[in-house]
């Protein structure tokens, strides 16, 4: 039967059955000083004052901690691996936090090659090639869009590229 009402946040609530009333005691939605009623009974009364509630309301002994292997380090332990190179320390990918910048190391991609490749119509190749999928994706869609009236980006693109303007690849390793 729902004979069950107690006073929560947002007011009087029920009708509740004893199990419903349980599961919320168990949960920590109704606790020892909140004000329950039940049919029958004069007036409201703290939950800890009713004999069916008080054994749900008794502190629970806390669950034993997890094993060691399993626990997480203290956050004073945790932090990011230090960045060795110091030109690397300023690439965008650890700009933005990627975690697979590769301090230090050699691409195997060859600036040349990017650039000669991002001159082929449609634009964007050299992107691809360099790991920057999105970029070349992104340049070729829109100069196939629009007709080649914007192979202006993927060209200019090309000559920072050849220039040096790119230093790494999409992997976060730097170019030579």
């Amino acid at each position: 039967m729902f004979n069950w009402y107690y006073v929560g946040q947002y007011g009087q609530l029920g009708p509740l059955s004893e199990e419903q009333m349980l599961e919320l005691v168990e949960a920590g939605v109704v606790e020892g000083d909140t004000y329950v009623w039940k049919r029958g009974m004069p007036d409201w009364v703290r939950a800890d004052g009713i004999s069916e509630l008080r054994e749900a309301l008794a502190p629970k002994q806390p669950p034993p901690p997890p094993p060691e292997e399993r626990r997480a380090p203290p956050a004073e332990e945790r932090s990011a691996p230090p960045v060795l190179d110091p030109v690397a320390k300023y690439s965008m990918q650890a700009y933005y936090g990627r975690p697979e910048v590769h301090a230090g190391a050699v691409s195997p991609h060859s600036r040349a090659i990017a650039g000669v490749l991002q001159l082929i119509p449609p634009g964007g190749i050299g992107r691809m090639y360099l790991g920057y999928w999105a970029i070349g994706i992104l340049q070729m869609l829109l100069t196939v869009c629009t007709c080649g009236m914007l192979y202006v980006w993927p060209f200019v693109d090309a000559i920072v590229v050849l220039s040096g303007g790119v230093k790494f690849d999409g992997y976060g390793r730097m170019l030579e």
